[in-house]
């Protein structure tokens, strides 16, 4: 019978060294799994985060171990590539830093035993990800095990799977299953012999199918499973479980058992109604995760992940994407139980590698052979904004590859690929997945927020049979304040706006099949410098830490979520110089009465979850405002009269990000705040901006021509300002450009003096 033991405690870890020990190292340091070595430099900024080989080391004594006929190491997470190594000798390799693998070390035991592993996160040209805005944390930061098995067993060697897939069998996709419906139940047994037992259970434990075959006979098993009780997303997520047992001849003792948790739901993907859950129109609105914290980087506890999904659904989100790479099984578990539909993919992001094609292939073939039996799941995702660089034929050819690959393994399920918003709606590849979504941050990185609606609909037209959905949109917020929010200004009240907006747009197109908002929770990016904040990407809904929600995720609350709330937004902006301001609440209840100081300033049943009130702004007050049929619902706040600004809410950048005070304009002239598209309409004016920015920037003719590339068609979007933020941090995979402020004020004082042709 197959024993798993959790091997976490105490490995000796270390940086400082080049070669796997002979002996157990006295010098190291001792840690616990999950650990990783960028905990802290991952997340503080300036791109220097150790990247490079860390050794683990532990003994191992066989006496210890269970009695078996083999025994495997399973790492559920080392990253990004990995050796496992037996008493100095190499049992096992695995690249891919987020996936499970296993290590035969039965051969290599003896009686005193000294594991190794050696992970590695240094850069090279062949393995996922290379190029992405979040930090690659190395280390052992999932779970270590060690399985103890006979000889025959469900296999342990195909990709770290648990040796078992289950399908339920449903002839219509549009329509809830109702009565008896199959399911069939394969698996991948070693030196079969014996009798295979399969047993589904109800969520109550009950036994409601079973069925017994010889183990040799076949690798697939069709059950009738009697008055099914669905999955149904967050209304109802309903689980069976599937148990597969090797029975030995005679006796009858159990050889090697295995289980697993499904769901029975149908579902479609319609091109003008959306996603179809059980023969229902369930739209998809929710969010991306990245699996990171502060000062713990990847390596996170189960109390981690179940406090993330709670946030998640406490926001009324009903999708995750789960970005980029492959997450815990904790997390994808999680998703099962709370009935998230979700969104799953490989790290194949932000470049193109011609040596990478292989690693894409077994990264998607661990992620689909791994996640089979999750009902959650629902898109196989290809790729993320791969097409960056340009779509030579090798991508093309890599993408067709997978696409392929996810049609042969998985019948049940369509690929999506995440689409950088400037690649061409026509391209080629466009056509390929089943379907499509756009990272879109019009209002952030260029554009203007009321841009989105009208570009999704000319995407979806001229895409009519390809459901479209949105993979990312979002703008970063810091803990920085304003009575007048701009884009750029990295204001929590901008976020807000910015958010609202595309709530708007979003109820206005129904044929959305998904939207994902970009991202649920501030993350490691160690390369990032920007809004007065270093190390992150400050676009999550809630800070990195899990402390504090900012304004933008009630917003949401107030659209997705049934559980009754009230909320004052602009709370951390309590010192207020203008002499009028506006109270704003969120609610998802019909009517909100505002309080100043206990007395009523009015009723608001006129607006729908953004509630706004003006009040005369003196002296401090006491705001309180109230909701619900009798009330009971409350939120407090004080704001105050002051007669100078709170520097404390003002951004300090230590690059070239300036406030939006700081750029003086003049109507019918250039300034830092022009796009680039109007600035190559004025020779005066591209010439000014060449002359601070670099020559090498795509001059009017190359864009004209598409010799530019996807990026120079972004660019062609970009503000003066957001484009020389992007050089000034390396964003879009240009070459970094030093920059300062005073050298952009001097071009803003050029450009004032300049006529918008």
């Amino acid at each position: 019978m197959r024993t798993e033991i959790v091997w976490n405690h105490k490995w000796a870890f270390t940086k400082d060294t080049d070669a796997v020990p002979e002996k157990m190292p006295q010098r190291w340091d001792y840690v616990n799994i999950p650990h990783t070595w960028n905990a802290i430099d991952g997340q503080d900024g300036g791109n220097d985060y150790y990247c490079g080989k860390g050794y683990y080391a532990k003994e191992l004594k066989k006496s210890d171990l269970p009695e078996a006929e083999q025994y495997f190491l399973q790492f559920d997470g080392v990253n990004s590539s990995a050796a496992v190594y037996v008493n100095g000798v190499q049992a096992a390799s695995h690249d891919g830093g987020y996936s499970t693998w296993r290590a035969d070390i039965t051969e290599l035991l003896q009686e005193e035993n000294l594991i190794t592993v050696v992970a590695d996160n240094a850069p090279n040209d062949r393995v996922y990800p290379q190029n992405a805005d979040f930090t690659f944390y190395g280390g052992m930061y999932r779970d270590v095990k060690i399985l103890a098995v006979s000889k025959t067993h469900f296999d342990l060697e195909y990709y770290g799977s648990s040796g078992l897939a289950v399908t339920p069998v449903i002839e219509d996709k549009d329509k809830a299953p109702s009565g008896t419906v199959p399911v069939r139940v394969q698996t991948w047994i070693t030196e079969p012999r014996g009798t295979l037992r399969i047993v589904i259970k109800d969520a109550c434990g009950s036994t409601v199918a079973c069925t017994e075959v010889p183990a040799a006979d076949t690798n697939t098993e069709l059950l009738e499973l009697p008055d099914v009780h669905i999955w149904n997303g967050t209304k109802d997520p309903y689980l069976y479980r599937a148990e597969a047992s090797i029975i030995a001849d005679g006796e009858g003792d159990i050889i090697d058992c295995v289980s697993t948790r499904f769901g029975v739901r149908s579902y479609r993907i319609d091109p003008d109604e959306g996603f179809i859950l059980n023969g229902e129109k369930y739209p998809l609105r929710g969010v991306a995760r990245h699996q990171d914290r502060w000062e713990k980087g990847n390596a996170l506890s189960p109390e981690d992940h179940r406090q993330d999904i709670e946030i998640i659904r406490e926001m009324g989100a009903n999708t995750i994407r789960l970005a980029h790479y492959q997450h815990s099984q904790v997390f994808y578990d999680l998703c099962d139980e709370f009935g998230m539909v979700v969104w799953a993919e490989i790290p194949y992001i932000s470049m193109h590698m011609p040596n990478g094609r292989e690693n894409t292939i077994s990264q998607m073939t661990e992620l689909i052979v791994q996640n089979y039996n999750h009902p959650c799941i629902a898109v196989w995702g290809l790729a993320n904004e791969t097409t960056l660089s340009g779509i030579t034929d090798d991508v093309m050819d890599n993408h067709r590859a997978l696409n392929d690959l996810v049609h042969k393994m998985d019948k049940t399920r369509p690929t999506v690929i995440a689409f950088i918003g400037s690649c061409d709606k026509s391209e080629e590849i466009v056509y390929l997945p089943d379907v499509i979504s756009y990272n879109y941050y019009y209002g952030w990185y260029e554009g203007n927020m009321e841009d989105n609606g009208p570009i999704l609909d000319a995407v979806h037209a001229a895409h009519p049979k390809q459901p479209l959905g949105i993979s990312e949109y979002g703008s970063e917020a810091l803990d920085w304040h304003t009575n007048n929010p701009r884009k750029g200004d990295y204001t929590e009240e901008y976020q807000a706006l910015y958010h609202e907006s595309m709530i708007r747009q979003i109820k206005a197109r129904p044929y959305l099949w998904a939207t994902h908002v970009w991202n649920m929770f501030d993350f490691g990016a160690d390369r990032r410098e920007e809004g007065g904040g270093k190390g992150q990407n400050r676009k999550g809904l809630v800070t990195i830490d899990r402390k504090y929600k900012k304004d933008a995720f009630y917003a949401y609350k107030a659209w997705l979520s049934d559980d009754p709330f009230v909320h004052i937004a602009g709370k951390r902006y309590a010192d207020r110089t203008e002499e009028e301001t506006e109270i704003k609440v969120y609610s998802n209840q019909p009517c909100v009465e505002l309080f100043v100081n206990g007395k009523s300033v009015g009723v608001n049943d006129t607006e729908k979850e953004v509630f706004h009130f003006h009040i005369p702004n003196e002296g401090v007050q006491e705001i309180t405002a109230r909701a619900g049929r009798g009330g009971e619902l409350e939120d407090r706040c004080t704001i105050r009269k002051v007669d100078e600004p709170n520097e404390a809410y003002i951004m300090k950048d230590p690059g070239i990000v300036l406030n939006w005070f700081d750029i003086a304009e003049t109507e019918g002239y250039y300034s830092l705040n022009s796009v680039m598209k109007d600035v190559y309409a004025s020779p005066a004016a591209e010439k000014a901006v060449k002359e601070v920015l670099g020559a090498g920037l795509p001059d009017k003719e190359a864009i004209e021509k598409g010799a530019g590339g996807i990026v120079a068609k972004l660019i062609d979007t970009m503000t003066i300002l957001r484009l020389a933020n992007a050089l000034y941090s390396g964003g879009f995979g240009m070459d970094k450009i030093p920059l300062s402020k005073e050298q952009l004020l001097e071009l803003n004082e050029v450009l004032n003096k300049i006529p918008v042709e």
